[in-house]
């Protein structure tokens, strides 16, 4: 493990767009008790930024400390995370929000969804830091995400489709992407992959993948359908997430169908009303857009 702490180390350290950092310090700045910001997804790893939402994850000690609502630390305390809109001096983003608790909790196999481990499972850089400890904690907690995607998802697999480690990798990215309501085009999971074969084949040897376990077709069968309760628990988790975010992300009805529009070219013109309500709005289009599969 102590490879792969090395290795996380040096992803998490790497340098990002000076842009990039000013918003991470402007958004910590403004939840008491910050410890760390996350960079990740698509911007990442494309670099692109302008015209783009960048993706952030603000890690704090304490959500009563980071609001001055209550009732927001509560909805972050029971449905995490809470998700916030960020724009500053020409950069958009959203920023989701988590405890160190549950940072550690969400990278683990204990965690409540695939949501986090399957996204700190691929590069992700620390963008902002309170201290050491802050940094400390972020990477121990960030080494933890590919363990726990690859013991979770290899039991799925026979030997002879695990004996490529690249299709592990493949594999959980289809299944966690089928944990959530995802507009991403099917081949979004092979894109991750290919976009850095050898940095996804390194992580899982020095976790010593590829392995044999034995091939007992019921254990896989439990192993799937284990898999199926995640994918259901996923979606109605998103649900409720989406419901919290309509009271704290201003203009997210807009953001739902800029999204999906980019990544599936669904067409969605959003209607004043549905800025007027976006919970009722983003619900009644969801069962038209699943029957589209423009979500899954």
């Amino acid at each position: 493990m102590g490879d792969l702490q090395d290795l996380i180390a040096a992803e998490l350290a790497q340098p990002v767009d000076a842009r990039v950092r000013q918003a991470a310090g402007t958004i910590a700045a403004a939840h008491p008790g910050a410890r760390a910001v996350l960079f990740y997804g698509s911007c990442l790893r494309t670099g692109e930024i302008d015209g783009q939402m960048l993706d952030f994850y603000l890690i704090v000690s304490d959500y009563r400390q980071a609001y001055g609502k209550r009732w927001l630390a509560w909805a972050n305390q029971m449905i995490p995370p809470n998700v916030f809109p960020f724009e500053r001096n020409g950069v958009a983003a959203k920023y989701a929000v988590l405890s160190e608790d549950h940072l550690r909790r969400e990278c683990s196999v204990a965690a409540r969804s695939p949501s986090v481990w399957a996204r700190f499972a691929q590069p992700v850089r620390l963008v902002w830091a309170a201290d050491d400890n802050a940094r400390t904690t972020v990477r121990q907690a960030v080494a933890s995400a590919p363990s726990t995607f690859l013991e979770l998802v290899r039991p799925t697999m026979t030997n002879r489709q695990a004996t490529d480690v690249l299709q592990i990798w493949r594999e959980g990215f289809t299944l966690t992407y089928g944990s959530e309501l995802r507009a991403e085009r099917s081949g979004r999971p092979d894109a991750i992959v290919d976009q850095e074969p050898a940095r996804y084949a390194k992580v899982a040897n020095l976790l010593g993948f590829p392995r044999s376990d034995d091939d007992d077709a019921r254990a896989r069968q439990s192993a799937i359908e284990a898999w199926r309760q995640h994918q259901r628990r996923g979606k109605r988790l998103t649900l409720l997430r989406l419901a919290k975010a309509s009271l704290t992300f201003a203009g997210g009805v807009d953001y739902l169908a800029w999204k999906i529009n980019r990544h599936a070219d669904a067409g969605i013109v959003v209607k004043p009303w549905q800025r007027r309500w976006p919970l009722l709005g983003a619900l009644i289009l969801l069962p038209r857009l699943l029957r589209r599969g423009a979500v899954r």
